[in-house]
């Protein structure tokens, strides 16, 4: 009996001492719960600020060139705005073509003003106004502006040159005033032949012109006697159409290189056959 009592606490004993282990393992598994739990806790991340950092590192390094390891690392030139392209300057032909116009917009105003100063005129057929590729034609019949055989301006026609002079004045365009006669012949102490008489009629409009304001390095005057007739000499209608005094007011694309300006000189020949200048005048034949 004792010995069966002594068996049963052996094995109580040793049955004791094999159970101690799970104290152990316990604690482990705790010890081991706890470990994990720490690094889940140190391991998580702000899923936010993580994209920020990533997007950062991301643009940094995306424009540099990655290279062979040992050579330079080469960045890209920084970016820089082109400039922009200066406006294309107009061809010769262009300027040449735009200055054409310009000067064609000044000549038909031209035209236009001296057509209304003239307007009495033109209406009875004594003045006509043309454009052509010279410039424009301003015919004046002669006996609007002067006596016959006489270089003298009338009164009235001195009021429409004037008018013109005015017009002519605001422009820069060369002018060349014409005197024209018929082919009947004229003799006389102030006027040897039509050539004097065409062109002292002409150099008096000329000096109309500069004391209304024409300058004077604009201005040419030309006597053509009859060498230049519009129409037939051999009746009197044709003889009174070719007796004139033309203005032409010239249009050229390039400037003509100015004259020296200056009035007749008081020594000048040409006085010794201005209306007023000479002595011992005559009365020249009429229908000049």
């Amino acid at each position: 009996m004792r010995r069966h009592r002594r068996q049963r606490q052996h094995d109580d004993a040793n049955r004791e001492n094999q159970d101690r282990w799970l104290v152990s393992y316990a604690d482990f598994i705790t010890l081991l719960f706890a470990f994990f739990v720490v690094m889940y806790s140190l391991s998580s991340v702000n899923e936010g600020k993580y994209r920020v950092l990533s997007d950062s590192l991301i643009n940094a390094f995306r424009n540099i060139t990655v290279n062979v390891p040992g050579d330079p690392v080469i960045a890209p030139p920084p970016a820089v705005t082109p400039p922009k392209p200066a406006p294309l300057s107009p061809t010769p032909d262009e300027e040449a073509e735009k200055r054409r116009r310009a000067e064609y917009k000044r000549m038909t105003t031209m035209a236009e003003d001296i057509r209304r100063v003239l307007e009495p005129l033109t209406q009875g057929g004594q003045v006509r106004v043309a454009e052509g590729a010279r410039g424009i034609s301003v015919e004046i019949n002669a006996r609007v502006l002067f006596a016959p055989g006489d270089a003298v301006l009338a009164a009235p026609a001195v009021a429409a040159l004037r008018a013109v002079a005015e017009v002519l004045a605001r422009a820069e365009f060369p002018i060349t005033v014409e005197g024209h006669t018929d082919n009947v012949p004229i003799r006389n102490g102030r006027f040897p032949s039509n050539w004097e008489l065409s062109a002292v009629r002409a150099s008096t409009v000329v000096r109309l012109f500069i004391e209304s304001g024409v300058r004077g390095d604009r201005l040419t005057a030309a006597g053509y006697a009859d060498q230049r007739p519009l129409t037939d000499n051999t009746n009197e209608e044709g003889r009174a159409r070719n007796r004139r005094v033309t203005i032409l007011i010239e249009s050229m694309v390039g400037e003509r290189p100015p004259r020296a300006p200056g009035q007749i000189r008081e020594d000048d020949p040409i006085r010794s056959i201005l209306p007023g200048e000479a002595a011992g005048t005559q009365e020249a034949p009429a229908g000049r």
